[in-house]
C-alpha cells in the first residue's frame, strides 16, 4: 500500500517540475530572441570581459595622431588656437608627405580670431593700421589653402534634428551582393540613422577631399561598435576612418555592398570591409599607445622625425585634459576620439575586426536550450550538488566555448546571457524541486504515522499472539510434585512469534510425552502452522497412546500434511520417558540431535538412531523408533537449530561443539534444569552480541533422577 501510493505522487511531482521548467525555458529563450535592454547590457559585459582578457595586439600603426596636447597647450596658449596656427601646423604636416591629413576638429563657424573679425570690434580704434589689416586673408581662408595643398578629411557629425546644414560627401553606391535577375527593386539599406548634420564652415569643406561621420552611438556608455556607413536625411555618409582610407589610397567613390536591407560590408576600390548588418563593425581594442602619438608643438618645431608622418595616415586632434573629447572603452579605460579612430584603422588595415555573424544569436538560443533541457530533466531526479555541478559545468562550458572562438576567429558569442538564463532556470528547478521534496516529505510524514498508527495495532495484534502462543506452551509447575523428573523449557523466537514448538504431558503415571519442533521459517505463517502442528500431534497421541513412537510420528506426519497448501515442513523430536525405568522410547524426524550429560563420562554424547525425514517433506513415510535407558541424574537437552545457528556479528555459527562446552559443566545431578536452559540462553545471547537473530531458539532440558527400582545402562544407540 505504501509503495502505490509514494511512487506515483514522486513520478507526478517530478512531471509537474518538469513541464513548469519547460515553460521557463521557453520563456528565457523568448526574451533573449526578443534581446530587451538588460540582455544587452550583460552580453556587453561579457563582450568587454573578452577583449579585456585578450586585448588585441598593435600589428601595424598606419596612423599618426598629431596631438593638441598639454605640452602643446602650455607652450602656445589655450584652445581654440587660431585657425592660421592651425593652418601652419598642416603646412607642417605636408612637408613629411602623409597619406592623408584628418582634422578630428569641428568648426562650424568662422575663426572668432580671425583679423576680419577683429576690425570688426577694434577697428574704429587702429585707424593707423585699418588698412594694413584689412589686406589681411581670413584665418579661415588661410586654413582652407593649407586644407587644399594635403589630401585631408574633415568631419561630419549626424543630428537627430534637422539643421539645415549643408552636407557634402563623396559619392557612395549602394551595390547589391548578388545582381538581380531583372529590374532591381530599391530596398533602403539597414544603417544608422540622423535626421541632420553638424559640419564645418562650407569654406574649409569647399577645400578638402572628403567628410567622414565621426558620431557614435555608445552602447551602455562605451564605444564597442562603429558604423562604417550611416544615413543623413537620406544620404549615405561614410565613418571619418573610412574616408580617411578612401582619400589616402585616390578612390573617388565607395560601393555599400548589401543583401536586400541587410548590410554586407564597404568596399574601399579593390579592399572590402565586412560589416554586421546594420552596418557597423566592432573594433578591437588594444591598450593605449604613447606610440600612436606626437605633439603639435614638436612638429611645429621641427623636432619630429618626418619618417613618423611620411605616408602616414596623420589625424590632428585635441587631446589636453579639458579640452578634448574622452570616452569609455571596452578595456575599462578612457581614449581621446582621435585614438579610436586610428585603432579603427588599425582593425581595418590588420584585418582583426571582430564580428557578431547573423547566426549568432540563434545558436546561442539552440545551445540555451539544450542545457536548459538537460538541466530540466537533470535536476528533479538528481542530488543538488550534482545538478549545481551540471548547471555550472553548463555556464563554464559556454564561456570557454565563447572565449576560443573569440581568441581563434576572434567572433564575438554572448556567453552571459545564456549563462545567466541557465543559472535562472538552474534556480527556478532548484526552488520547485525543493518544493515538490517539502510536500513529500510532509506526506511521507503523514504517511508514516498512519504506518505507525497500523504498525501499534500489528504490534498489538503480535503481542497478543505471543501470549496466545506462550500460553500453548505447557507449565513446567506440572511436574513439580514428581521427584523422578526435573524438566525445564524455553522458546524464544526471532521475531514476535516463532515457528519452534515444544510440549510435555503425562500419558499416565509412569509415562512422560515430551516434543521439540521447528517450522520451516520464522515469523507469523510459521507460528501458526506451528500451533496446527502441536494441537495435531498432541492429538495423535493422545489417541494413540499405546502405540510405538514411530507408528505416532507416521500418523503426525499424516496429519501436519493434510491441507499444506504452503509446502511447510517441521523437524520434530519426540521421545516417551517411563519415569520409573529410565527407558526412552523416541524418535528423530530431522530434528538436531539430542545431547546427553552424565557426571561419569568423559564428553557429552549425543543420541542418533530412531529418525526419518521432517514431517510433511516425505508422504506415508515409515518412521521407526528407538530406545534409550537413561541413567540416574543424567541430563537430556534437545535443542533447535536457532542455537547451533546463531551468527556472531563477525558471521561466526554458534555450532554444536559450543553447545557440547557449555552443557559439559552441568554434568553435576544437582544442577537443575532450569539453571542449563537459562545458562545455555544466555551464552547464545551473548555469542551474538546483539545481532539480529537467524532463527527462533529453544532449549529443553530433563533430568532423570531415577526412582526406587533403577535399571541398567543405556541401550548403545549413543554417539
Amino acid at each position: 500500500m505504501t509503495r502505490s501510493t509514494a511512487v506515483p505522487s514522486t513520478a507526478l511531482g517530478i512531471g509537474r517540475i518538469r513541464l513548469v521548467g519547460v515553460a521557463v525555458l521557453i520563456a528565457l529563450a523568448a526574451v533573449i530572441a526578443l534581446a530587451p535592454s538588460w540582455t544587452a547590457r550583460l552580453s556587453a559585459a561579457g563582450f568587454d570581459a573578452y577583449q579585456t582578457l585578450a586585448p588585441r595586439r598593435v600589428q601595424s600603426m598606419p596612423v599618426t595622431v598629431v596631438a593638441i596636447d598639454e605640452k602643446s597647450l602650455a607652450a602656445i596658449g589655450r584652445w581654440p588656437w587660431p585657425r592660421s596656427l592651425l593652418a601652419r601646423l598642416i603646412d607642417q604636416i605636408a612637408r613629411s608627405r602623409p597619406a592623408a591629413v584628418g582634422v578630428d576638429i569641428f568648426m562650424p563657424e568662422t575663426d572668432p580670431l580671425s583679423p576680419e573679425r577683429f576690425l570688426g570690434r577694434a577697428g574704429e580704434r587702429l585707424p593707423e593700421r585699418y588698412a594694413e589689416l584689412l589686406v589681411l586673408p581670413s584665418n579661415d581662408k588661410v586654413l582652407a589653402r593649407a586644407l587644399a595643398a594635403v589630401p585631408s578629411v574633415l568631419p561630419v557629425a549626424g543630428m537627430h534634428e534637422p539643421t539645415r546644414m549643408p552636407l557634402r560627401v563623396a559619392p557612395f553606391a549602394v551595390q547589391p551582393a548578388i545582381p538581380p535577375d531583372g529590374p532591381a527593386v530599391p530596398v533602403e539599406p539597414s544603417l544608422v540613422r540622423f535626421a541632420g548634420a553638424l559640419t564645418n564652415i562650407d569654406e574649409l569643406n569647399r577645400a578638402v577631399r572628403g567628410w567622414g561621420l565621426i558620431s557614435v552611438d555608445p552602447t551602455e556608455g562605451a564605444i564597442r561598435r562603429i558604423p562604417l556607413a550611416a544615413s543623413i536625411d537620406g544620404t549615405l555618409v561614410p565613418a571619418f576612418a573610412v574616408e580617411l582610407l578612401r582619400v589616402a589610397v585616390g578612390v573617388p567613390a565607395l560601393r555599400l555592398i548589401v543583401s536586400g536591407p541587410r548590410v554586407q560590408g564597404v568596399q574601399i576600390g579593390n579592399s572590402f570591409i565586412p560589416t554586421e548588418s546594420d552596418g557597423a563593425v566592432r573594433v578591437h581594442f588594444s591598450p593605449s599607445n604613447p606610440a600612436r602619438f606626437v605633439s603639435a608643438i614638436d612638429v611645429l618645431e621641427g623636432r619630429v622625425d618626418p619618417d613618423r608622418l611620411e605616408r602616414k595616415l596623420v589625424l590632428i586632434g585635441v587631446t589636453g585634459v579639458g579640452q578634448g573629447e574622452y570616452h569609455p572603452t571596452p578595456l575599462g579605460v578612457q581614449m581621446p576620439g582621435s585614438e579610436i579612430h586610428a585603432q579603427l584603422v588599425e582593425n581595418i588595415y590588420d584585418g582583426t575586426l571582430l564580428l557578431r555573424p547573423d547566426w549568432a544569436r540563434p545558436l546561442e538560443i539552440a545551445v540555451l536550450v539544450l542545457l536548459g533541457a538537460l538541466l530540466v530533466w537533470a535536476t528533479p531526479t538528481w542530488k543538488p550538488y550534482a545538478a549545481a555541478l551540471l548547471a555550472l559545468g553548463g555556464v563554464a562550458i559556454l564561456f570557454v566555448a565563447a572565449y576560443v572562438a573569440f581568441r581563434s576567429q576572434r567572433l564575438v558569442l554572448d556567453a552571459a546571457t545564456p549563462g545567466v538564463a541557465l543559472l535562472l532556470l538552474f534556480g527556478t528547478l532548484l526552488l520547485l524541486t525543493l518544493a515538490e521534496a517539502t510536500r513529500q516529505k510532509m506526506s511521507l510524514e503523514r504517511l508514516m504515522q498512519a504506518q505507525r498508527e497500523q504498525n501499534a495495532r500489528i504490534a498489538g495484534e503480535l503481542e497478543a499472539a505471543r501470549r496466545i502462543q506462550t500460553a500453548t506452551l505447557p507449565n513446567p509447575d506440572l511436574l513439580r510434585g514428581d521427584h523422578r523428573v526435573d524438566l525445564a523449557a524455553a522458546m524464544v523466537p526471532a521475531r514476535e512469534v516463532g515457528g519452534d514448538l515444544y510440549d510435555f504431558f503425562r500419558l499416565d503415571e509412569r509415562r512422560l510425552f515430551l516434543l521439540v519442533g521447528d517450522v520451516a521459517g520464522k515469523g507469523l505463517s510459521a507460528s501458526i502452522f506451528m500451533a496446527v502442528s502441536k494441537a495435531l500431534y498432541k492429538s495423535a497421541t493422545l489417541r494413540g497412546s499405546g502405540t510405538d513412537i514411530g507408528m505416532l510420528m507416521a500418523e503426525a506426519n499424516a496429519e501436519v500434511s493434510r491441507d499444506n497448501s504452503e509446502m511447510l515442513f517441521v523437524t520434530a523430536f519426540a521421545g516417551v520417558l517411563d519415569l520409573d525405568t529410565g527407558e526412552l522410547d523416541y524418535c528423530n524426524a530431522g530434528h538436531e540431535h539430542p545431547y546427553l550429560v552424565q557426571a561419569t563420562d568423559a564428553a557429552v554424547r549425543s543420541i542418533d538412531g530412531g529418525g526419518g525425514p521432517p514431517l510433511c517433506a516425505v508422504d506415508a513415510f515409515a518412521y521407526g523408533g528407538a530406545r534409550y535407558r537413561m541413567r540416574p541424574g543424567e541430563l537430556l537437552c534437545v535443542i533447535s537449530d536457532g542455537v547451533t545457528e546463531a551468527q556472531s556479528p563477525a558471521g561466526e555459527l554458534y555450532g554444536r561443539q559450543r553447545v557440547r562446552e557449555v552443557l559439559y559443566g552441568f554434568r553435576d545431578a544437582q544442577t537443575a534444569a532450569r539453571t542449563v536452559v537459562e545458562r545455555l540462553c544466555a551464552d547464545v545471547d551473548a555469542f551474538v552480541a546483539g545481532s539480529e537473530p537467524a532463527d527462533d531458539l529453544t532449549v529443553l532440558a530433563l533430568r532423570w533422577k531415577g526412582a526406587q527400582a533403577v535399571g541398567g545402562l543405556g541401550s548403545p544407540a549413543v554417539a
